[in-house]
């Protein structure tokens, strides 16, 4: 329970007021309880979808956009934020010291604000594409945001860090980095496995495994030789990048 509370508190916009231990088992319990935390996020969104579809009847690119702006909205756009300042150091085609401190900046630059438009609107097409074919959105709900964090958990547990400061630092220090990756795998197959059951089919989940999968290595050979490894903004823009590219393989499957 504390690792989840944890995880409301670090990683979405609901006010967890309480001061809540950090040693090793929490932390751990913390990225454990994640891909939990994509689950509810993803439930809240599909709640979105169906009240504005079902309830008060809107088309299918109003509630598309509802629908992520409430995803925007319960994460407290953390993600994007690590989207946007990946976009501007990268960008940036500076050397690695240079890009590290970009990364450290708070402030948002035209290439961080152009990659921001680009992915709220690649997302909104994704979510409106899905509502208008009209069919049965709840699975892939539960499973894009899960996948993700499952693979932010994975991608973040095996790779170096880029700089020794900072909250992705502090919380490295304190996890049990073995005990994360096999939680993540074995609530990721067990995710996968579900939704096979539930769609009858094992074209979807082999597909969202293979995109899962191919993100964590891509992302993680890109991030040590463009950053030198891992930080908190490209965590974030990893769960960004990575929700993108399984609503868009979903869409090619069914």
């Amino acid at each position: 329970m504390t690792g989840l509370l944890l995880a409301l508190q670090f990683f979405t916009s609901v006010p967890i007021k309480k001061e809540l231990p950090m040693e090793r088992k929490n932390v751990t319990g913390m990225y454990v309880a994640l891909p939990f935390v994509g689950w509810l996020i993803g439930l809240a969104m599909y709640g979105v979808a169906v009240l504005f579809t079902e309830g008060i009847g809107t088309g299918s690119l109003l509630t598309a956009v509802a629908v992520v702006v409430t995803g925007v909205a319960l994460t407290g756009g953390l993600h994007m934020d690590g989207f946007a300042d990946m976009s501007d150091a990268f960008f940036s085609y500076r050397d690695r010291e240079k890009r590290l401190a970009i990364l450290d900046d708070p402030r948002i630059g035209a290439f961080g604000t152009m990659a921001l438009v680009l992915l709220l609107i690649v997302k909104i097409a994704l979510l409106e594409e899905l509502v208008h074919r009209n069919v049965e959105l709840l699975p892939f709900f539960i499973a894009v945001p899960f996948l993700a964090r499952a693979g932010m958990n994975i991608y973040f547990s095996t790779t170096r860090l880029a700089k020794e400061k900072g909250i992705a630092y502090f919380f490295k220090g304190k996890l049990a980095t073995g005990k994360l990756i096999a939680w993540s795998l074995s609530l990721g197959i067990a995710v996968i496995v579900a939704i096979g059951f539930v769609l009858h089919s094992i074209v979807v989940p082999v597909v969202l495994v293979v995109v899962a999968t191919g993100a964590v290595f891509i992302f993680r050979s890109w991030s040590l030789k463009h950053f030198g490894g891992v930080s908190g903004d490209l965590c974030g823009a990893f769960v960004e990048g990575t929700e993108v590219l399984l609503w868009l393989a979903i869409i090619i499957c069914i």
